[in-house]
Formats: structure tokens, sequence, C-alpha cells
């Protein structure tokens, strides 16, 4: 992502969070038909109590440097969640003030290694700032056959989202895609020099249809933990209690921990143990 692309980007997250806001939703009075879906432009100018101009010029991609002040009434105006008001600020920075260099290949920890292959029967791994699989235990090898990602991307989280056929038949998948979309659009913002991610999403736009119309929308969601179930195509129903957890190590790597109900954990048990 160079600059133009970074403008580009914050122009049509824009666009797209306006267009989900309707009078109601904001206290405004509808007088009349809208030939388009959302608010106006001049609406979420007034709104942010800023000129129409300056919002117009950063929904068309030009030059300009908004303010904190600015980016803060923008963020209060277009009712963004915590996950889509860090993203409005990480696109609203130029390059010359972000990382642009591509940072260096990942390593994961010799202790950080031992504690996910401590964690069995409960699946654990760990992924990188690209959603690469740096690594993960034999529990998260049962349950998500993570060797058997396709290539080329064949260590990538997202890209066997969009390429596994077990995923598609028997997990929620559309609603699995569209989060992990959403949360892995606000991670790609904090590399705008590193050109990688740029080809992977065009290469997962010409595998799929889904993706390139899911992507297009610009939603932006943090990781959620909590309950999570699934179908497995030889276990059966599976059950845990989904946590992400940020390495303390400024690397942007994830610790994803599956804790097993008490049923799943008697499934995965016997067969780790062979």
């Amino acid at each position: 992502m160079d600059d133009l692309e970074r403008r580009e980007a914050l122009a049509d997250f824009l666009t797209t969070r306006r267009a989900r806001l309707s009078p109601a939703d904001v206290n405004l009075p509808s007088t009349s038909r809208r030939r388009t879906p959302g608010l106006r432009r001049e609406e979420i100018a007034q709104l942010a109590n800023i000129g129409t101009s300056w919002y117009v010029a950063l929904e068309q991609g030009r030059n300009v440097h908004p303010s904190e002040q600015v980016l803060e009434s923008l963020a209060e105006a277009l009712q963004l969640t915590f996950a889509e008001r860090r993203h409005l600020f990480r696109l609203a920075q130029p390059l010359s003030s972000t990382l642009t260099n591509t940072p260096p290949e990942e390593t994961v920890s010799p202790s950080l290694r031992q504690a996910v292959q401590a964690l069995n029967p409960h699946p654990a791994y760990i992924i990188g700032r690209r959603w690469d699989l740096l690594i993960w235990n034999r529990a998260a090898e049962l349950v998500f056959s993570f060797s058997d990602i396709a290539p080329p991307h064949s260590r990538n989280l997202i890209w066997r989202t969009f390429t596994s056929p077990v995923l598609r038949r028997h997990w929620n998948w559309e609603q699995l895609a569209q989060s992990l979309i959403a949360q892995f659009r606000a991670d790609c913002a904090r590399y705008p020099g590193d050109p990688w991610f740029g080809e992977l999403i065009e290469d997962l736009k010409q595998n799929s249809e889904e993706f390139s119309s899911w992507w297009s929308r610009h939603d932006v969601k943090r990781i959620p933990d909590g309950l999570k179930q699934m179908e497995h195509e030889k276990l059966g129903a599976l059950e845990f209690d989904h946590v992400t957890l940020e390495v303390a190590d400024g690397t942007d790597q994830k610790f994803i921990l599956y804790t097993c109900a008490s049923k799943t954990s008697a499934k995965l048990s016997p067969l780790l143990e062979r």
C-alpha cells in the first residue's frame, strides 16, 4: 500500500461507513427521497462540525491531513466502533510517519513453543502479523488440519478460509469468513509498506468471488473471544471457549487458544495419546 492507495482506502472506508447510516440513526429529519442509501456528505460534515469541502476532499482521496481532533469528530459522527476508530486513525496517517520497511521474518521463542505444545488436548497456535501460522500443537492439527492448506499460501489462515472445502461444508462458513476478513483488514493497515499483503489480497480476489465482494465492504472488527461450536467432518460436534492473546514482545504475534469443553476433551484426548 503506497500513499495513494492509503488515501483511496481511507476514502472507501469513509464512504462505506457513511452509507450504512440513516437520518434516523443520527436524529436528522428525512425530508426527501434519497437516491443512494446513507447520509449525505454535508450531513456528516455537519455532525462532525467540519467544513463540507474538507470532508469531500477526504472521500475523494485527496492529499489532506486531518488532525486528531477532526478524526475524533468523524469517528463520533460515523458511529464507529473501537476497532473502526483505530482503523480510521491508521488510514489517516501519512506513510512517512508509519513503518514503511518490510518487517523481518518471524520466529517463535522457545518458551512460546513449549507453551503451545503443553496445552494438548486444547488446540493452540500462533499466527504472525501476516496471519501466517507459525506454530500449532497436535490438537490444533487434529481439529483444523493446518498441514492440508493449499498452496501457494500454505500457512496462511485467511487463504485457508477461502480455499478449504471442509470449512465451507461443515462450519458456519459465511459468518466465519466475513468476520475474519474484517479482522484481517484491521491488521493490514498496520503494515502499509509490506507488499506481501497486496499479493495475498490479489490472489484471494482471483480465487474467490466471495472474498472480492466482502473485501469491498471495508468492514473492520476486533477478534472476538467466547464460545465456539463447530461440526467436525470426522469428530462430530465440538465445543470450545476461544481466546486470542497478544504476544507481549512487539512482534504483533497472536496466541490463539481453544479450551475444550469436557465432551470435546473426551473425544480428543484418546486420539492424542496414540
